[in-house]
């Protein structure tokens, strides 16, 4: 009966009518996401977290109206730790593979191009790059943005973490002075109107601004930082690691504008359901460690049971399921469509 309960629950969140999103630019997408979410037409946006193109795929072929390029993910494909070991060219081609994915996904899901074509647009699910500090000083962080936006990225954190950033629940945090932070969000948001114009409007990726001064400099400074950033015109806020549900509920009482609650299983800020977000006033709940904990939690199993002799069937999905999932499928058709 709970699992029925849960099931529903979460088919009602994901059955969000994306027509309005039809031909729009992918920062436009995610703004008028946003605003559905805000005025209380959509649940609360579920943003769970991927770092590469297959990662990318699973979360568009699961029903996900957005999702979020980590770069804890990232860093911990290439096999590093999330402390900004990773380089922009790095994180901007991880960028690419999951635009690319998520691109496949939509046409995949519509059929489009194939005989039983829904006749529904296809339309990639919009994705927000992580920028980690920006990679260097205020022009640095605006040729982020300019990278990210020509992957399709929908929009961009940038945080005020002292470079090398860390992830934001280990130790070790420091941030950047006040006003230093809010130049960088500043920077940020002038790079998103230049290249809007440039390319017209709606292509300039949303800016969500991010501060871990919490823990370094207390919960007020947080909450100042949060308005001084949406001052400076970005679009979006995180105040990352709140340690309890009270710093959650006043941060969005005085902070306006949407906000990313970051549902990180074991970390620092309490674990909530999606509906109990939104009644507080979060309009997106990003979960940025679920797949790849999980993905290293199976294969570890699975590791375990090919060092034991064991079978690992009941890891592992039927050959024919990963083919698809990986595109294959796809692939056979598209070879079939062209044959002379």
């Amino acid at each position: 009966m709970l699992y029925t309960k849960l099931l529903s629950a979460a088919v009602a969140l994901l059955a969000i009518d994306t027509s309005y999103s039809f031909g729009f630019p992918p920062p436009e997408r995610l703004s008028r996401l946003l605003k559905a979410t805000d005025s209380g037409e959509a649940p609360i946006i579920l943003m769970p977290c991927c770092y590469d193109g297959i990662t990318a795929r699973l979360v568009a072929q699961s029903g996900f109206n957005a999702t979020f390029m980590t770069g804890f993910g990232v860093s911990g494909a290439n096999g590093y730790p999330d402390t900004q070991l990773v380089s922009f060219n790095e994180m901007v081609l991880a960028a690419s593979k999951v635009a690319e994915g998520l691109s496949s996904a939509a046409l995949e899901n519509v059929k489009f191009g194939e005989p039983d074509y829904t006749g529904q647009p296809p339309v990639a699910i919009p994705c927000i790059a992580d920028g980690d500090t920006g990679y260097g000083n205020a022009i640095n962080v605006k040729r982020t943005v300019f990278g990210y936006a020509r992957t399709g990225m929908a929009g961009m954190m940038i945080e005020d973490q002292v470079a090398p950033k860390r992830c934001g629940h280990v130790a070790g945090k420091a941030v950047i002075p006040f006003d230093e932070a809010v130049q960088r969000v500043k920077a940020a948001c002038d790079a998103r109107d230049e290249y809007e114009a440039l390319f017209g409007k709606g292509t300039g990726p949303l800016i969500l601004a991010r501060t871990d001064s919490l823990v370094t400099d207390g919960f007020e400074d947080a909450i100042q930082r949060c308005i001084a950033f949406r001052e400076a015109g970005c679009d979006m806020t995180f105040l990352e690691a709140p340690q309890t549900i009270e710093q959650m509920k006043e941060y969005c009482q005085r902070v306006t504008g949407p906000k990313l609650a970051n549902m990180l299983e074991y970390g620092n800020t309490p674990i909530l359901p999606p509906s109990e977000l939104q009644e507080m006033g979060y309009t997106i709940a990003a979960y940025p460690l679920t797949l790849l904990s999980a993905s290293i939690k199976t294969m570890q199993e699975s590791l375990q049971l090919i060092k034991e002799g064991k079978p690992t069937l009941d890891k592992i999905l039927p050959f024919a399921e990963t083919k698809d999932v990986v595109g294959f499928t796809k692939y056979a058709k598209e070879e079939d469509r062209y044959k002379c």
